[in-house]
């Protein structure tokens, strides 16, 4: 499959909630670098890494999607943005799958908890983090039950 195919993604976790990340939006996964924080940001930035040598913003998953979870990001998983990248901070990553498109359309919308405030913040301070946050899906156990049952051994 090519690596646009909106099909094809990245499944990340936190806490209960799985969501899907369209492949071509992500740039790599890597475990958690060091955060500086900065005052005055909003609460799903969590401040400034140092990613392969140059400066990242880390937006956690949990404000963007709805979920307060005490849960550790165990993982980043940088997003392309344009000729930027922002690390997203998740819980886990299950992994790459392959859905099928009606299956893709018809999970909901990864910011379909955020508020309105939110998307506007995020939308204000960058246009393309909101596109791929967008692009993103939160994967309902109807089509986790899918791919379980399809990954499982014969």
């Amino acid at each position: 499959m090519p690596l646009g195919d909106p099909t094809r993604g990245l499944l990340v976790r936190l806490g209960a909630v799985v969501c899907f990340l369209p492949l071509a939006d992500v740039i790599e996964i890597m475990r958690p670098r060091p955060v500086e924080t900065l005052a005055g940001l909003p609460p799903f930035i969590r401040g400034v890494a140092i990613v392969r040598g140059a400066p990242v913003p880390v937006v956690d998953l949990g404000p963007v999607i709805g979920v307060s979870s005490p849960e550790a990001r165990t993982r980043f998983v940088t997003l392309r943005l344009g000729p930027r990248s922002a690390a997203l901070a998740v819980g886990g990553v299950v992994g790459v799958r392959d859905l099928n498109e009606e299956a893709v359309g018809e999970m909901p919308p990864l910011l379909r908890e955020a508020s309105d405030d939110l998307i506007r913040t995020i939308g204000t301070l960058d246009a393309q983090l909101l596109v791929v946050l967008r692009a993103g899906r939160v994967v309902g156990q109807g089509v986790w039950d899918t791919l379980d049952a399809r990954e499982a051994p014969s």
